[in-house]
């Protein structure tokens, strides 16, 4: 009985520890800046971007001239960190969703792929500090 007991507390206070100890951070307190290139309906899309404790802004521009910006929410794993946006643009284009993921490609650099329902499909590569 006593070692039943005693098995739980240990079980217990190290779940408890894991949960309340703090980890190393993957939220960065250095912003992350990003450069973005895509595609669609033919007309070449341009971004820039930049992301801080796991939320980002992209500033875009998009076919026929529509300009406008996104607000991210990243979710950090540990090597990938997929995100979804929304946004308004200009040109009577109105609101973009997005979604894509960016995957570190080494310690200062990392590349991305998303798609935007405004400027489509895109690619991204970006530096850490």
């Amino acid at each position: 009985m006593k070692k039943a007991v005693i098995t739980q507390i240990l079980i217990s206070s190290l779940s408890g520890l894991t949960l309340f100890l703090p980890s190393q951070a993957s939220a960065q307190f250095l912003p992350q800046p990003w450069v973005s290139i895509g595609e669609k309906d033919g007309d070449v899309t341009y971004a820039v971007g930049i992301r801080a404790l796991d939320f980002g802004v992209e500033l875009g521009r998009g076919p026929d001239g529509a300009t406008g910006a996104d607000v991210l929410k990243f979710i950090s794993l540990p090597v990938i960190s997929p995100y979804v946006g929304v946004g308004w643009y200009s040109e009577d284009k109105g609101v973009a969703f997005s979604g894509g993921v960016q995957v570190g490609a080494g310690d200062n650099v990392f590349i991305g792929g998303g798609y935007n329902s405004v400027r489509g499909v895109n690619g991204q590569l970006g530096i850490r500090f």
